[in-house]
C-alpha cells in the first residue's frame, strides 16, 4: 500500500471518527432512578391528566411532541377511568408532562442523512400536584435513540423513543397508584449528567 492510500484512509477514518462522536445526542438525565412520590396516588380521589407541552420558551418538534402526548394518554385512559370512577373525596392529582429537551430527527432528513443525522433524545419531567399546588412527586425520563441504529431504520428507532418516555412516565404513575414506590428514569448510567 503507497503511502498516499494509507494517508487518505487515515483521515477518512478520523472525519468518520469526528462525524460519529457529532451524532450523540447531548441531552442527559439527572438520575437513573426517580425517588417515590410523597404518597400514593390512591388517596386522592380525582386524577387530572394535563395535555404534554415543551416548557416555557422551549421551541421542539411539535409531532414528535404530539406523539409523546398520545401515548401517554392511550397508556393511562383505562386506568384514569377506573380510578375517577370512586366515589370523590375532596382530593384532586393533577399529573402535567413537560418535555424539557427533546432532538427529533425523523422524516426526510432521518431517510437522506442517516446516521449523520445524529442521535434522537429526549428529557420529560412530570410534574404531579394536590389540588392546592403541592408537588407530590416530579420524576423526569429520558430516553435516546442512537444514530447508527435509527439511521439504518429510517427513523423507526426516532419513533419507538417517543412512545418509550410515554411509557416510562405512564408505568410510574401506575406503578405508585396504590404503594409509594418510585420507578425508572429510563436513564443508564452514561446518560447521566457528571456532577
Amino acid at each position: 500500500m503507497n503511502q498516499a492510500l494509507k494517508r487518505i484512509l487515515l483521515v477518512s477514518g478520523l472525519l468518520g471518527l469526528v462525524l460519529l462522536q457529532g451524532c450523540a445526542t447531548k441531552i442527559k438525565a439527572s438520575a437513573t432512578q426517580n425517588p417515590p412520590p410523597a404518597e400514593a396516588f390512591a388517596s386522592f380521589g380525582r386524577i387530572e391528566l394535563k395535555p404534554t407541552v415543551f416548557k416555557d420558551g422551549y421551541r421542539g418538534d411539535q409531532s414528535g411532541l404530539a406523539k409523546i402526548d398520545d401515548n401517554i394518554k392511550l397508556d393511562l385512559a383505562a386506568s384514569l377511568a377506573t380510578w375517577n370512577s370512586k366515589p370523590a373525596n375532596g382530593r384532586t392529582l393533577v399529573i402535567e408532562p413537560v418535555v424539557e429537551e427533546m432532538q427529533f430527527k425523523h422524516g426526510a432528513k432521518r431517510v437522506l442523512l442517516g446516521p449523520l443525522a445524529g442521535s434522537s433524545g429526549v428529557l420529560m419531567r412530570v410534574t404531579i400536584r394536590d389540588q392546592r399546588g403541592n408537588v407530590v412527586a416530579a420524576p423526569e425520563f429520558f430516553q435516546r435513540a442512537d444514530a447508527m441504529a435509527a439511521g439504518f431504520l429510517f427513523g423507526v428507532h426516532d419513533n419507538l423513543m417517543l412512545t418509550r418516555i410515554a411509557n416510562l412516565a405512564s408505568g410510574y404513575i401506575i406503578a405508585n397508584y396504590e404503594n409509594s414506590v418510585g420507578g425508572p428514569t429510563g436513564a443508564d448510567d452514561k446518560a447521566v449528567k457528571l456532577k
